[in-house]
This record gives structure tokens, C-alpha cells and sequence, in this order.
């Protein structure tokens, strides 16, 4: 994969726009986490080092297009990067009709991209107004590069027909270096922790990664339709029947590390309208995977078995983990996912985590500082692993190879 970096591109003296992924939790007007902030500062502080004048753009939440929300704003982000970077930091919401005066050793912050009409849609038009605002285009927002959109794939094509230097940021070099890292030559052996509901939902991920991992642990509902696969009875648990057969065939590709003891709950105890509530005062039950009742829910990978599966993580070379094994924002159910988040820690091997209820995990578990790479994507970060071109990176390649 050969893509221009931003760090072998001259910025001096030029309009910089960069496309990060600022789509931060605010509530009342206050930033809640600022992790995506803090991974998109080494790129904007390092065009303004090079004598940029620095503006960016970004998405936040899911506005009606050409509806622009207060709830939506990114003023609150251009009042953090005023407290966060030490230079003037403007914030423009007319840019589309009056430009950007854009200043050397400045940042502007553009007002949300999704109030723009044609954003979501790619318009051609608004991808060259987008790429009229600069000399140069850096793309840094990995979390949307699956997304071929006006402010993504759309403007890097725009500035390249211009003839304008298109590159990627600091975040985004990172970002597939660490991927390409675990999935392109892996170390030995190579384990893969993927939680979640459905095997639908992931069923590329887990086949694609049976071709490339030694062993994979999966958890949730995803766990459940294998267990189901190898002939036991899940009770009232989640899972899908109709992936049964597909649950077997990814068996035999790769080692499937699956409980023999789990953690239930009564499903007449568990209230699907406050779910995570109602499981508060649930009553946990560890019991053999054979021994689940017909009225009872798997919530968890049991201590005993967990700790089983950590020794695989512990001996793992590279690791890929996207998904917890329990329901972790429960203590009570959340035991399996700690003691595989503490072997991800204590592991000597690689290992980069992805998607927002594994990072969350990983907070709560206060693990952040021990694994190797922390990737800002959800779906990107999935797609990925799939082994799905994503379209501003597709752009990108063909730019560079111009």
C-alpha cells in the first residue's frame, strides 16, 4: 500500500485543510471523552510546526442533512483545541459561500460537514468546494474512510484532479501500519478476540481472520451460535440457528477457543427495555455449558474458562481483539471480558484493539497504556479486516500512484 504521508509533504506557507474524525460525545455543550481529540492533535500540531495555516474539518453525531443543529456543532471542539494547541484558533460556519481567511500558524475549525447538502451523497460540487479551501489535503480520519463522502473520498479526488498534494496524516499512517502489522505478516501464533451478538454482523470479519489466525475466542451472541454449532443447548440465549452450518465451517479452518463454563441469568429477570438495568439485580449463575436450562441467557465466559483462554492470549504472538465476551458493563457479568482484557495486558505479543465497546472495556479496565494500538475506527476498523478496499484510502493509493 503506497500513500504520500503527510510528514513528506512541504506545508510551509500553505492552506492545510485536514479531514480528522472529531466525532466527540457532548453533552450540555461539554466534550464527555476527548480520546479522538487527543489522537488527532499530533497531526494538526505538526502542520502548524511546519508553518501551516491549519484548517479542519470534520463530522459530529447524525444531523438531517442541510439542517444545522446547535446539538451538533463543532464549536465546542474549536473551543478545546483553543485551550488544547498555543495558537489563535478561529471557527467558521459560512465557509462554503465566503472561503476561509486562513492564517499561517492558525487553526480554523469548519463548522459540522454533515449540515452540508451532497455530504453524505459524495456531490461532485461540494467535493471541489471542499478542495478550493486548500493547497494541500491531508486525509486523517481513519474512523471514516470506509465512507465514500464529499469530505472523505469525494474531496481527495477533487484536489487531486487540481493537482493539489493529497496525503495522509499522522493518525491515519499509524492506523494501517498497525493493521498491516497483525494482518499482513503476523507473528505466531496469531489469536483474534471478537465479541458481539450476531454472527451476522461479523461473519466477514470471522471469516477472514480464520484464514489468518491461529485461534480465535469469540464471545456474546456470536459465542452462542457456536456453542449451538458443537451441539449444545443455549437455553433462552441468543444466537442463530441459520448460521449453524456456517459457525461449523469456520470451525474447520481455524481453533475456536469456546467456554465450558458460562455465567446465566433467568430470562423472566432479565427487562429487554432497560437491559442493562434490569441485570443489576439479576442473579448470576456459573454452571457447564451443558447444563444451561431452557430458561436461562448466557451474559458471560465463566472465571474458570476465561482464565483457560487468557493462557492462549498470554502465549499469543499478535492479537486482534474487537468485542467484549460479556455483558462488562455489568460487574457481575463482566468477569470473562477483565480477565481477557488483564492477558491482552500481561501478552509480550502485538496487539491493537478496535470498535467503541472494546475501547470502553479497555477503560474500564484501565488497560489503555499496555496494548500495543488502540485504532480510533468502528466500522472502518472492520471493514478493514474484512479485507474491504475503503474508498479514501482507494483514493488515496490512486493519487500517490499518479
Amino acid at each position: 500500500m503506497k500513500i504520500l504521508a503527510m510528514k513528506n509533504v512541504d506545508l510551509s506557507g500553505k492552506r492545510v485543510l485536514i479531514r480528522e474524525d472529531l466525532n466527540v460525545p457532548i453533552k450540555d455543550g461539554v466534550i464527555t471523552s476527548d480520546v479522538r481529540l487527543q489522537a488527532a492533535l499530533p497531526t494538526i500540531k505538526d502542520a502548524l510546526n511546519q508553518g501551516a495555516a491549519v484548517i479542519i474539518c470534520s463530522h459530529l453525531g447524525r444531523p438531517s442533512e442541510g439542517v444545522a443543529e446547535d446539538k451538533y456543532s463543532l464549536a465546542p471542539v474549536a473551543d478545546y483545541l483553543a485551550q488544547a494547541v498555543d495558537c489563535p484558533v478561529r471557527f467558521s460556519k459560512d465557509y462554503l459561500e465566503n472561503g476561509v481567511d486562513a492564517q499561517i500558524g492558525e487553526i480554523t475549525v469548519l463548522e459540522n460537514v454533515r449540515f452540508n447538502v451532497g455530504e453524505k451523497s459524495n456531490d461532485q460540487a461540494l467535493s471541489k468546494k471542499y478542495a478550493d479551501l486548500c493547497d494541500v489535503f491531508v486525509m486523517d480520519a481513519f474512523g471514516t474512510a470506509h465512507r465514500a463522502q464529499a469530505s472523505t473520498e469525494g474531496v481527495i479526488r477533487a484536489a487531486a484532479a487540481e493537482r493539489k498534494s493529497v496525503c495522509a496524516g499522522n493518525l491515519l499512517v499509524n492506523e494501517l501500519s498497525a493493521l498491516s502489522r497483525a494482518l499482513d505478516n503476523p507473528k505466531s501464533p496469531m489469536l483474534a478476540i471478537v465479541g458481539g451478538s450476531k454472527v451476522s454482523t461479523k461473519l466477514d470479519v470471522l471469516l477472514s481472520l480464520s484464514e489468518v489466525c491461529d485461534s480465535i475466542v469469540v464471545g456474546g451472541g456470536i459465542a452462542n451460535t457456536f456453542l449451538a454449532a458443537t451441539g449444545v443447548g443455549v437455553g433462552a440465549s441468543l444466537y442463530e440457528p441459520d448460521l449453524i452450518d456456517t459457525a461449523k465451517t469456520i470451525m474447520t479452518k481455524t481453533n475456536i477457543l469456546l467456554p465450558d463454563e458460562v455465567v446465566v441469568a433467568k430470562k423472566s429477570q432479565i427487562d429487554f427495555d432497560d437491559f442493562l438495568g434490569s441485570l443489576q439485580s439479576a442473579l448470576p449463575i456459573t454452571k457447564p455449558v451443558r447444563e444451561i436450562a431452557e430458561d436461562e441467557m448466557i451474559l458471560d465466559i465463566a472465571p474458570s474458562s476465561a482464565n483457560k483462554i487468557a493462557d492462549a492470549i498470554k502465549d499469543a504472538k499478535t492479537i486482534l481483539w474487537n468485542g467484549p465476551v460479556g455483558v462488562f458493563e455489568v460487574d457481575q457479568f463482566g468477569e470473562g471480558t477483565k480477565i481477557l482484557s488483564l492477558a491482552v495486558k500481561d501478552s509480550a505479543g502485538f496487539s491493537i484493539a478496535g470498535g467503541g465497546d472494546t475501547l470502553a472495556a479497555i477503560d474500564k479496565y484501565e488497560i489503555a497504556d499496555e496494548v500495543s494500538y488502540l485504532s480510533t475506527g468502528g466500522g472502518a476498523f472492520l471493514e478493514f479486516v474484512e479485507g474491504k478496499a475503503l474508498p479514501a484510502i482507494q483514493a488515496l493509493e490512486e493519487a500517490t500512484a499518479v
